[in-house]
């Protein structure tokens, strides 16, 4: 083309024929259509496309264009509304966001929201020389300008003043938070039950059945025979005979005692004449201690926490003789409210040096101090620590097993619903007289085990059900019974699974038996 007036024909894309001709009616798609760009408004003249484009090629100049449109946009657009066009406002915010936002739009007033930024238009290049598209660029929504839960909470802190909290402000610590602190206070204080009327009645009545028992004035000497509960004069001989007897029968646990003894040797002389030498339990590995109690049940957690009590008292010990020699004691060696007397100053000197493996000094501790104490141990809870002072250190302690625990529920001591072990533990130590503790705690035992209509699982067909129970009229049953729906279906289906193995065994070896006869 010529200067002047001549024209320039840059056409977007060309028509689908190669053959169209100047006059024929130009395309109606816009990317199809001829642009003629002219000097001179008068002089307009269509030219020809250049050469057909294909479909494919049609796409990728669409997205091409797209990609160069966006990019020119962020580009010239401002800095600080950048990244919200970037990352636009999330429709779902969390709860904590959405309330830190409200907080800030009620308490800091000063905090203006943003003016929204005016629409800008911008032209942006087309690919192949298809000319400029006007974009206008989007602006700010209402939500965008209104600061984020970050700011917020930025501005929130920097106008909060921090005022020191007074000693009496601080939150102090109740009594009652301690599982297995000993109060005068029931869990159940609206629960008036038991009277010390009904404890009279129900030790008289059980008492006439199964024999009185009468707390010793002193302690039996200790045997190897029968495990027990803790009735032995040495309070460690005792706490670890009880945690020999947990979750498992009376047989089982004597059996584990006296495998020990058997092991590590008997005590000649001292307090603890007659138990297990402790000592050299506590020099032996976990794995033959375990070995030698795997009689008793659980020997795997009971092994190890019999050597982890024996480590802590033995290094306790080493302590405690170090502050009596110095004539320091503490209350962290010591225990609380114990204080050493004088008159027996001495005498625990002389006990430390001739055995470090010792617990006897909690004979001067009070007995909710003496209970502290020894549910500090691994393994020890309330009833371990409850029967080792009911029995050895011979306080008035109601220590509650799953057989009190049943019978008492069912005497309706301690409400069904709420209670638990260590509730009825607390409610029962407060409610039931001192002078009946040890018998009640004996008699209730015997009887949950010998009674049966007072069985765990009992019904009536049980064997003895006819010769009565003598606190039947006290007694309102409730759980499984023997011969109820529960228990009957769950024998059944017991049966069935037998049933099914038998024939399955017997199957197995008819198909044995066929086998080795077409073998021969």
């Amino acid at each position: 083309m010529g200067s002047g007036n001549s024209e320039v024909n840059m056409p977007i894309t060309p028509s689908p024929s190669p053959a169209a001709m100047p006059n024929s009616t130009p395309p109606t798609s816009a990317l199809e259509e001829t642009v003629t760009v002219s000097k001179d408004e008068n002089l307009e003249q269509e030219v020809s496309p250049v050469r057909p484009v294909d479909s494919d090629q049609r796409k990728r100049d669409v997205k091409t264009a797209v990609k160069t449109r966006a990019a020119a946009s962020r580009k010239q657009q401002p800095r600080a509304a950048k990244s919200k066009v970037k990352k636009p406002v999330e429709k779902a915010k969390s709860r904590k966001v959405q309330r830190k936002a409200s907080k800030c739009d009620k308490t800091s007033p000063s905090i203006k929201e943003e003016k929204s930024s005016p629409s800008q238009s911008l032209d942006v290049e087309l690919p192949h020389n298809l000319g400029t598209v006007p974009v206008t660029q989007p602006t700010l929504t209402e939500a965008e300008s209104q600061p984020t839960g970050a700011d917020c909470e930025i501005k929130l802190a920097a106008t909060k003043t921090i005022q020191p909290v007074s000693e009496s402000a601080k939150p102090k610590r109740s009594e009652s938070s301690n599982l297995y602190r000993l109060t005068n206070k029931t869990p159940f204080p609206d629960w008036k039950f038991p009277t010390p009327e009904q404890c009279e009645e129900v030790n008289s009545a059980l008492s006439h059945e199964h024999g009185a028992p009468i707390a010793p004035k002193i302690i039996p000497r200790a045997t190897v025979e029968i495990a027990g509960c803790g009735e032995v004069p040495c309070v460690l001989d005792a706490l670890l005979r009880t945690l020999l007897s947990a979750a498992t029968q009376g047989r089982n646990s004597s059996i584990a005692y006296n495998n020990l003894a058997e092991k590590f040797g008997v005590l000649e002389d001292g307090v603890g004449k007659g138990g297990v030498n402790w000592d050299a339990v506590r020099q032996a590995p976990v794995r033959v201690v375990y070995e030698t109690i795997q009689r008793g049940g659980l020997a795997d957690i009971k092994s190890r926490n019999i050597k982890a009590i024996l480590d802590m008292v033995y290094t306790q010990n080493q302590e405690r003789y170090a502050a009596l020699k110095t004539d320091s004691p503490s209350e962290e060696v010591d225990g609380p409210s114990t204080g050493v007397q004088e008159g027996h100053k001495e005498y625990q000197i002389a006990c430390l040096e001739k055995n470090l493996l010792s617990l006897d000094h909690l004979h001067d501790f009070s007995t909710e101090d003496a209970m502290q104490e020894l549910t500090k141990y691994p393994g020890i809870g309330v009833k371990t620590a409850a029967c080792v002072l009911l029995f050895c250190l011979q306080r008035p302690c109601f220590a509650v097993d799953t057989h009190i625990f049943r019978l008492t529920k069912w005497l309706g001591w301690v409400p069904s619903n709420l209670a638990t072990e260590k509730t009825t533990f607390g409610h029962l130590n407060v409610r039931i007289p001192d002078h009946l503790k040890y018998s009640l705690h004996q008699l209730l035992i015997t009887h949950g085990r010998m009674c049966p209509r007072c069985r765990a699982v009992t019904g009536e067909t049980t064997e003895g059900w006819e010769q009565g129970c003598p606190i039947e009229e006290l007694v309102k049953r409730t759980g499984p019974r023997k011969g109820g729906p529960k228990i009957l279906a769950r024998r059944k289906g017991k049966a069935k699974v037998g049933a099914g193995k038998k024939k399955t065994a017997a199957g197995t070896r008819r198909s044995t038996r066929r086998r080795s006869a077409s073998k021969s």
